[in-house]
C-alpha cells in the first residue's frame, strides 16, 4: 500500500501524526500484500444512554486510559464462549424491517447518494430508474454520505476539504458546507447529543454538536487511522477500528476515554464494524487478512477469525437480521454470513470482477447497493439470488454511498446504521 505499518504492540504514548497517507481510502488499488496466516477457503425505543458525565471545573476533558494492547489470537475460553451465548432474545435491528420508516422521513424521495472521492462530487441516483438525477460539487475527497441522528439531514464527509456538506433529503439538494477538521467518517451517539467525527488523519475521536458541528471535546488515540465503529446494544460503548496500525479501541464515548486497546497484528487493516443482531458479537472486517474478526461484545476478547474474501471491507445487515453482507473489495465479491451459524453460507460474484466497497441495503431489503471503488461504478445486487442487476457509471473513486431513506427510528451514522 506504500504506507508504513506499525509492528508489535501499540503503546499508549499519544502521537499526533499529521499528514498520514490515507491508504485505506486510496483511489488506486492497493499493491499486493502477503496473504493471511489463516488457512481455509475464501468465501464469508433505543436502549437508554444517559447524559455525558459532567467534567469538574478545570478538568482536562480529553483523557486516555488504556490497558496494554490485547493479543488477537483467541484463548480457548474465548473460543468456547462462541457457542455458549443464548440467541434470539434481542434484535438491535428490530426497527429496521421493511416498511418501518419513521414519520420524520415521510415524503422524502427515495434516492441513492454517491460520493466520488477523486472527482470531489456527489451523484444522486433514482433507484427506480437507475439514472443519475442530480450531480453537484462538494469539498475535496468526499468519503461517506451520512444520515444525521434525527434523520433530517445527510452529511457529505469532505475529508481533505475539512468540511461537511449538508444535503436536504427532502429535495436532494446540498447546502452551505460547515468547517470540520478531518471528517473521514461520522457517527452519532445513541442519545443524539453528539456527532462523533472519526478524524483519521489526526488520530482523534472528536465530539461535536450534532447540529452546528462545533467541537466540544477531542480524544487523542493510541492508534493510527480511526475510521469505522459500532455501539454495544445498550449504546454505552463504541468499538472503533484503526486501520493504519491494525488496532481496535474500546471507547467510553461519554467521558471520553479509551477503555481497552486491542492489537490485531501488523498484518491487519481493520475496516467496517457491525454488531450482531443479538448484541453478542462485533464483526470487524479486515482488508489485509481477507475476512472478519469476531469480538465478544461484553468482554472485548477476540473470539476467532472468519475468512470471507480478498479485501474484506464493508458490512451490512439484511432486513430480516439473518445475514451479514461482506463486500470483498479486492476480489469482486460479496460474502453472505449467517448470524446464526457464524459462517459463510453464500458468495455473490461480480461478472468480470469489480471492487465492491461501501453502501447500503434498500428500504425493502431486496437490493444491496455498493460503490465500485476502482471502477467508477455502482453495483446493485438482488439480495434474493445474489445477481448483479445493474452497474451504473458514476464519478471517479466512488466510496461510502448512502441509500436513503431507510427504516429505523434514529441514525447512528456511517452510510446508514439505524436502530
Amino acid at each position: 500500500m506504500g504506507r508504513a505499518r506499525g509492528t508489535g504492540a501499540v503503546t499508549v504514548v499519544l502521537m499526533m501524526l499529521g499528514g498520514v497517507a490515507l491508504a485505506g481510502c486510496a483511489a488506486q488499488p492497493p499493491a499486493p500484500r502477503a496473504g493471511p496466516p489463516h488457512a481455509g477457503p475464501l468465501h464469508a425505543g433505543p436502549p437508554h444512554a444517559g447524559p455525558p458525565h459532567a467534567e469538574p471545573p478545570g478538568a482536562v476533558p480529553s483523557r486516555v486510559t488504556s490497558t496494554p494492547p490485547a493479543s488477537a489470537p483467541p484463548s480457548p475460553d474465548a473460543a468456547a464462549s462462541l457457542g455458549a451465548r443464548s440467541r434470539g432474545q434481542v434484535d438491535v435491528y428490530a426497527a429496521d424491517r421493511p416498511g418501518m420508516l419513521s414519520p420524520v422521513v415521510e415524503g422524502f424521495r427515495s434516492l441513492v447518494y454517491v460520493p466520488n472521492s477523486e472527482s470531489g462530487t456527489v451523484d444522486v441516483i433514482d433507484p427506480e430508474t437507475y439514472r443519475i438525477v442530480r450531480h453537484f460539487t462538494v469539498g475535496a475527497l468526499p468519503q461517506h454520505v451520512v444520515p444525521s441522528w434525527d434523520l433530517k439531514t445527510l452529511w457529505v464527509n469532505n475529508n481533505r476539504g475539512n468540511s461537511l456538506t449538508p444535503v436536504d433529503p427532502r429535495t436532494g439538494r446540498p447546502g452551505r458546507p460547515v468547517r470540520v477538521e478531518d471528517p473521514y467518517n461520522l457517527y452519532f451517539s445513541p442519545d443524539g447529543k453528539y456527532a462523533l467525527v472519526m478524524a483519521e488523519r489526526n488520530n482523534q475521536f472528536d465530539l461535536r454538536d450534532p447540529h452546528s458541528m462545533k467541537l466540544l471535546r477531542s480524544l487523542p488515540l493510541p492508534c493510527r487511522g480511526i475510521n469505522h465503529g459500532d455501539f454495544t446494544a445498550d449504546g454505552s460503548v463504541f468499538l472503533a477500528s484503526c486501520e493504519f496500525s491494525g488496532d481496535l479501541v474500546v471507547l467510553d464515548w461519554r467521558t471520553p476515554i479509551v477503555m481497552r486497546h486491542i492489537h490485531l497484528g501488523h498484518m491487519s487493516m481493520p475496516q467496517d464494524v457491525k454488531l450482531s443482531p443479538d448484541g453478542a458479537v462485533f464483526y470487524v472486517a479486515d482488508m489485509e487478512r481477507n475476512g472478519v474478526w469476531l469480538v465478544d461484545a461484553a468482554t472485548y476478547k477476540v473470539l476467532r477469525f472468519l475468512p470471507t474474501g480478498r479485501g474484506a471491507h464493508g458490512l451490512y445487515v439484511s432486513r430480516d437480521s439473518r445475514h451479514l453482507y461482506v463486500s470483498n473489495r479486492d476480489e469482486g465479491s460479496v460474502s453472505v454470513v449467517s448470524f446464526e451459524k457464524r459462517k459463510v453460507v453464500d458468495v455473490w460474484r461480480i461478472p468480470g470482477g469489480g471492487s465492491p466497497d461501501m453502501g447500503g441495503v434498500s428500504a425493502d431489503g431486496t437490493k444491496l447497493w455498493l460503490s465500485g471503488r476502482y471502477h467508477g461504478v455502482v453495483y446493485v445486487f438482488d439480495t434474493r439470488d445474489g445477481r448483479v442487476i445493474r452497474t451504473i457509471p458514476v464519478g471517479a473513486g466512488p466510496h461510502g454511498l448512502c441509500v436513503y431513506p431507510q427504516p429505523g427510528r434514529y441514525s447512528l451514522g456511517h452510510t446508514g446504521v439505524f436502530r
